[in-house]
């Protein structure tokens, strides 16, 4: 009598190189990819109403319009405007800070503040996102919970970055005076008058944003690239 051949057992999807190492993470659904576009349309919305009008007087009616969706669909995904602005801190500006990040070594610390005037005039200078820096500082006074929100999510971050950079710019030589360490917002400076200076003034003499970042950048390490 013949004895049945058995059938080998399937290996575990652990067990070498598996399928399931190789295999791609799942894309999100049509109805998941949609509702992240709608959720986009509205932060983007929101940017052009808050820059246009200011937080107070922006409208979530108006936001809407913009965006192309019904008033209703605004309150699926944020609870009220104070939040959608928070929102729009986080997605447009924060990045940016972010981008100050740890300083790499090699690199000259002036090089690396020299980066970012040019992240901050391409990047925010020249966008809507300045509006939302003036707004802050036209409005924050009146909004006491935003202006803490703000300083928390980009303030802290920023002062924190400019912190470690100069530090580092210290241990190479490249700052001459320490005191600085202290007063990291007179880093950022320009960045600031240049944007209170442009809503302002900026029709009637403009500002050379560049130029005014190269003399302060002198200002901080000594005229001249360092070698």
């Amino acid at each position: 009598m013949k004895t049945p051949k058995t059938r080998p057992k399937a290996r575990p999807a652990s067990e070498g190189t598996t399928a399931s190492a190789a295999a791609p993470e799942p894309r999100p659904s049509k109805r998941a990819a949609r509702s992240a576009e709608r959720r986009q349309a509205i932060i983007d919305a929101a940017l052009v109403e808050f820059s246009a009008k200011g937080f107070a007087a922006a409208r979530l009616d108006d936001i809407a319009a913009q965006a192309g969706v019904g008033k209703g669909t605004i309150y699926l995904y944020f609870a009220d405007k104070e939040q959608l602005f928070q929102e729009l801190i986080r997605t447009s500006i924060v990045p940016i800070i972010g981008q100050l990040g740890p300083p790499v070594p090699g690199i000259s610390a002036r090089a690396m503040l020299e980066r970012f005037a040019e992240l901050f005039i391409q990047q925010v200078y020249l966008t809507r996102r300045a509006d939302i820096i003036r707004l802050i500082i036209a409005e924050g006074a009146r909004f006491p919970a935003l202006s803490e929100f703000y300083y928390r999510e980009v303030v802290s971050r920023g002062i924190g970055g400019m912190q470690m950079l100069l530090n580092y710019g210290i241990s190479r030589g490249e700052v001459s005076n320490p005191a600085i360490i202290k007063h990291p917002q007179l880093v950022v400076a320009p960045a600031l008058v240049a944007v209170i200076w442009h809503g302002l003034f900026g029709k009637i003499a403009p500002l050379d944003v560049k130029a005014m970042f190269d003399v302060h950048i002198d200002l901080i390490f000594g005229p001249g690239r360092p070698s």
